[in-house]
This record gives structure tokens, C-alpha cells and sequence, in this order.
């Protein structure tokens, strides 16, 4: 019951300050105390509060981070995608001319084919004559 004589000079019942404990008073403790601890509070708040800013920092840093490194690897699969795109329309190009030259190459050996058959049947080469058509069909 310390408190009681410490604080004895606050006008209240006696049945009131029996139901007050020391705690209850703690509000009243000297300026100093009271300055002192709301020093400690506010140098806690704020490093509390310099731990939090910091802590954001890093995590957007962390953010944009992988954020850059997902831009490059899309970057990075686009690139392979293009040059992918790229090759196989170089070898689609590739074949189109291979069979091209085939065309051409079968188209002058049914020319000669048919200037062959024709000497053959003794026929002029500009007559378009149905036998000689059949007969090349079926070669």
C-alpha cells in the first residue's frame, strides 16, 4: 500500500481507494519517468517503424527484381520463338524450291518423252492426238 501514501493527496473515497491498485496510478508517476519513457516509446516506434520501411524497400526491390528477370526470360523465349519461326520458314522456302526444280526438271522429261513417241510414231509434234496422250498416261 505504498501507492496509498504516495498518492494520498488525490481526493477520493476510502472505499474508492481501496479498489484502486498501484496501476491505477501509474499515469501520475513524475514528469521525468513520463518523459523518459515516451522517449523509449518513440525511439521504439520509430526503429519499428525504420524496420518496416526497410522491409518494403526490399520487398518491392525483390519485386521488380523478378519482375525484370520474368521480362528477360519472355524477352529470351521470344527471341527463340522468332529464330525458331525463322529457320522453318528458310526450309519451307528450301523444299518449295527443291520441288520447283523437280517440276521442272519432270516437265522437260515429259516434253521429251513426247517429241520421243512422236518421232517414234513418225507424227508431227504440234498435232494433239489422242493415242499419243493415252500413250503418255500411261508411261
Amino acid at each position: 500500500m505504498a501507492h496509498a501514501k504516495r498518492f494520498s493527496q488525490i481526493p477520493m473515497s476510502k472505499c474508492m481507494r481501496d479498489l484502486c491498485k498501484e496501476e491505477d496510478y501509474s499515469f501520475l508517476t513524475g514528469p521525468e519517468k513520463q518523459d523518459q519513457s515516451l522517449e523509449e516509446e518513440s525511439t521504439q516506434q520509430d526503429s519499428e517503424r525504420l524496420e518496416k520501411l526497410e522491409e518494403r524497400v526490399r520487398r518491392r526491390q525483390k519485386r521488380e527484381q523478378e519482375h525484370q528477370e520474368k521480362q528477360q526470360e519472355l524477352e529470351q523465349q521470344q527471341k527463340e520463338k522468332d529464330e525458331q519461326w525463322r529457320s522453318h520458314v528458310a526450309e519451307l522456302a528450301v523444299q518449295r524450291k527443291a520441288i520447283h526444280a523437280k517440276l521442272d526438271r519432270l516437265r522437260e522429261f515429259r516434253d521429251f518423252q513426247k517429241k520421243v513417241v512422236l518421232q517414234d510414231l513418225g507424227l508431227d509434234p504440234d498435232s494433239a492426238n489422242e493415242t499419243v496422250k493415252h500413250l503418255l498416261m500411261r508411261l
